[in-house]
């Protein structure tokens, strides 16, 4: 099994409340597990971050993007809480989660990010109006990088 993918469930891992995860590819396995206390897994900063958006890694600091988005005053990003695709919609013939002008509520899904073939939803983070939607359907994207604007 190639060792980025294996970097990669790491860095899932860390970003979501996951505690146990286990991928089997033909005859190669790998079981990831995390102990009861949340601990940071320590891992060098290179192999985890894009190479367009390498940074120092800080715990609780969000990586440098290689897009610069201008956000109005008062606006909040939502920004992609791992690396995968990008799908507005639950599935091709369905209408988009949201659209911009819609008013959300924090926990409302406004997307789905498709990542090692497991479907996430992206949930608001907190209330407000849909001002934009940065990526286009079906886009690879990356960890950190700006999805949505909302404003209050």
């Amino acid at each position: 099994m190639d060792i980025r993918k294996v970097k990669k469930l790491i860095e899932m891992m860390e970003e979501s409340d996951i505690s146990e995860i286990e991928v089997k590819e033909g005859e190669d396995s790998v079981r990831i597990t995390r102990g009861g206390a949340v601990l940071p897994v320590s891992v060098p900063a290179p192999t985890m971050v894009p190479a367009q958006a390498q940074a120092p890694a800080v715990a609780g600091a969000p990586a440098e993007s290689s897009r610069r988005v201008e956000v109005p005053q008062g606006a909040h990003l939502v920004r992609a809480p791992m690396v995968g695709t990008f799908y507005r919609a639950p599935a091709p013939s369905s209408p988009p989660f949201v659209e911009i002008g819609d008013q959300v509520k924090e926990g409302d899904t406004l997307c789905i990010i498709e990542s090692m073939k497991m479907m996430n939803h992206i949930k608001a983070d907190r209330s407000g109006k849909l001002e934009a939607i940065l990526v286009n359907n079906e886009e690879p994207i990356e960890f950190d990088q700006p999805l949505f604007t909302l404003s209050d």
